[in-house]
């Protein structure tokens, strides 16, 4: 059952980070329930569901997933407001775990290959490392829409893109440090960072850029090494 549920979550990670562009998240924020994109959106799920479990004996399972996915984007639409979408961003998502977590249970799926066990150690993997690249980018990016960086960072001249693929990098090293047993490593990355980032910002007195840098670095370090813990000890039950 375990190997199912991450298939499930493998494949709602994908479609709704990886595979939802801006553009439809707009164009659904606009246009709420008549937005084709809001369907098709629906449908990539599906899709990636059964690719990835792969056993049309889950038909049922998977069916009620989805409609329960277009069921909760949809109440998402309809409630959130623009003071509200980082609320409404983690509720959604905390609502579709559920869902997939609650009716994989509910259909009493109990059917477990001991066989797949190491299947199941590089799903959990393969999950981890998804989940640190863009669902986190994406995750930060919403939690820092309470303010307006671009105001801070107008006048800072920076590679396209460059502060996102740090933290991805970041984090995806601070994974690799942690499941391998090196913590000083991780401590090594905070302090070069610490180095590069803020001795520029100290001398010239831009508080509060510092101050949103250092959340950011807090946040994307704090959210891998959860990630990391979560995986050392997922990896013991599958």
């Amino acid at each position: 059952m375990m190997l199912l549920i991450l298939k499930l979550f493998l494949a709602h990670l994908i479609g709704d980070f990886f595979l939802q562009p801006t553009a439809w998240v707009k164009h659904k924020e606009k246009k709420k329930l008549k937005s084709i994109w809001l369907y098709i959106h629906v449908a990539v799920h599906l899709v990636l569901m059964f690719l990835f479990v792969w056993d049309l004996s889950y038909t049922l399972l998977i069916l009620g997933i989805t409609a329960l996915h277009l069921i909760i984007d949809a109440l998402k639409l309809l409630l959130q407001r623009k003071k509200t979408k980082r609320r409404y961003f983690f509720i959604d998502q905390l609502l579709h775990a559920i869902s997939i977590i609650g009716l994989t249970f509910l259909m009493d799926i109990s059917e477990i290959d001991l066989h797949l066990i190491l299947d199941a150690n590089l799903l959990t993997l393969l999950i981890c490392v998804a989940f640190l690249t863009k669902p986190t980018s994406i995750i930060m990016k919403v939690i820092f829409s309470k303010w307006n960086i671009s105001k801070l960072t107008k006048d800072n001249e920076s590679l396209k893109d460059a502060g996102n693929y740090i933290g991805v990098l970041e984090r995806l090293l601070v994974f690799v440090f942690i499941i391998t047993g090196h913590w000083e490593a991780v401590g090594f990355l905070i302090t070069a960072k610490s180095v590069f980032r803020f001795g520029d910002l100290t001398a010239s007195k831009e508080r509060k850029l510092t101050e949103y840098i250092l959340i950011g670095t807090l946040i994307s370090f704090g959210i891998a090494i959860l990630t990391s813990l979560l995986y050392s000890n997922l990896i013991n039950y599958v």
